[in-house]
């Protein structure tokens, strides 16, 4: 009897799997966190005997070439993808026996699209396609965005997404477990994905890319795409390179001249207590990106690449999270890090600075024709309304371009409180007087505030 165990890379909103038979497992797409995939595979009481991966992938670093080491499993790459490092080339049809025993193998299905090269693999009991694990081609509801490639590819590659769903629509059986790598949260994902399970059948009424010509797909795919995060740029690269084994050793100590030092020389310090703490107290010139909110991705979607950074963290536990997270996207080693409170990481005698929070409600009473409304949301998101008279900048923007914000007292909003906490420490770090809109945008309605649309 086959099995599938998910593994969720919560906070890049992508998942990865263990799958397999009585003694011997496969798994794809792997975390960086390998630790992860070997506890899945103790539990089963299986021996991983190959590791595969569906494409390059350009929103974390993958743990697959070191997983193959550790394990001696061998190590499958689609044949067209550019590496530089050994490994067994896999092109379209191409069947290995993942577990002979229990008579499951796994099939390799062209399905360019996500990358010119992307391979999903149809995981076969005794003959009977089972499931399938589509990567970052078929998702719940929609596709892999074709645009991280290269520009010129872009088209192209949303025309092979549609030709490639309908090959696995049609090749494989209605009953096929879907089991995508890419869309529970992933900016790899075209579209928000609904859902945590699909098949087959249920693709082919549901998913665009099945129910409408190519044409259509192709001019709403694209029309649809927002920003792309700037650290992808690095994340293929080092995939195709081979990435480190993983160091999580703690950091370097930073003491309290050491945080000063490096504020001073233009590094950033980064504080990942929660937001509450953070505008109640913290050094000046720091940046708030909260331990539990979306760490990764928005760190490494704005920081200057390779820019040395320092974490401040209220406990070890927090740190080690942290730091656990970072590495997926190839932050791999802090500068230094420091745990405590400001009074900690403050000289002594010197008070944290500190910026007021609010509401929707706050706002609507405050009036806002006296203070700059800063929406920081993303653009699909502002499309849907916005407060009347606000400034626009997505957050992932907003370090490049403060000074684009009008003068006057910011009063910074998102879509729940966690982007604009990260906004108003950038802002409070550059001087100006903020304050953060902690609160879910569906309150400004009820508020009073006037909305737009257009």
């Amino acid at each position: 009897m086959f099995f599938v165990d998910t593994l969720e890379l919560e906070g890049l909103g992508n998942r990865s799997y263990l799958a397999g038979g009585q003694s011997t497992a496969v798994a794809v797409d792997p975390p960086r966190h390998i630790d992860q995939v070997l506890a899945a595979a103790a539990r089963r009481g299986v021996r991983i005997s190959h590791v595969v991966e569906t494409h390059i992938h350009n929103d974390y670093v993958t743990g697959g070439l070191e997983l193959a080491r550790i394990t001696g499993a061998r190590y499958l790459v689609p044949a067209d993808a550019h590496v530089s490092f050994a490994r067994v080339p896999v092109a379209d049809g191409d069947r290995v026996d993942v577990d002979p025993g229990s008579e499951v193998t796994l099939e390799a299905i062209a399905t360019p699209g996500h990358t010119p090269h992307h391979t999903s693999y149809a995981l076969h009991e005794a003959g009977r396609a089972v499931v399938v694990f589509t990567g970052g081609s078929l998702l719940i509801g929609t596709v892999g965005r074709p645009d991280l490639v290269e520009p010129r590819l872009t088209e192209q590659l949303a025309r092979a997404q549609h030709a490639s769903a309908h090959r696995l629509a049609s090749d494989l059986p209605d009953e096929t477990a879907v089991l995508p790598t890419h869309g529970f949260g992933s900016f790899c994902s075209s579209a928000q994905s609904e859902g945590e399970e699909t098949t087959i059948g249920k693709e082919k009424s549901a998913n665009s890319a099945l129910t409408v010509d190519v044409d259509t797909f192709v001019a709403d795919l694209l029309a649809g795409l927002e920003d792309v995060p700037a650290y992808y740029a690095h994340m293929g690269p080092a995939n195709a390179a081979g990435p480190a084994p993983l160091d999580l050793t703690p950091p370097a100590l930073a003491d309290v001249d050491g945080i000063i030092a490096r504020l001073s020389a233009g590094e950033w310090v980064v504080d990942l207590r929660n937001r509450v703490a953070f505008a109640e107290g913290h050094v000046a010139g720091s940046f708030n990106f909260e331990a539990d909110g979306k760490l990764a991705t928005y760190l490494a979607w704005m920081i200057p690449w390779g820019k040395p950074v320092t974490l401040l963290a209220e406990s070890v536990e927090q740190l080690a999270a942290a730091q656990r997270e970072l590495v997926q996207v190839g932050i791999d080693r802090p500068a230094a890090a420091a745990t405590g409170t400001p009074a900690d990481w403050l000289p002594a005698g010197r008070t944290p600075a500190s910026f007021p929070r609010s509401t929707f409600a706050g706002l609507a009473a405050h009036g806002s024709s006296d203070v700059v409304v800063l929406d920081v949301r993303r653009d699909s998101e502002r499309a849907n309304g916005w407060i009347e008279g606000s400034v626009h900048i997505p957050v992932h923007e907003l370090h490049r371009r403060l000074g684009e914000v009008p003068p006057g007292v910011v009063w910074v909003h998102c879509a729940g409180g966690m982007r604009a906490a990260i906004a108003a420490s950038l802002l409070d770090a550059a001087g100006r007087a903020v304050v953060a809109v902690d609160d879910g945008f569906d309150a400004a309605t009820g508020a009073g505030l006037p909305l737009t649309t257009g």
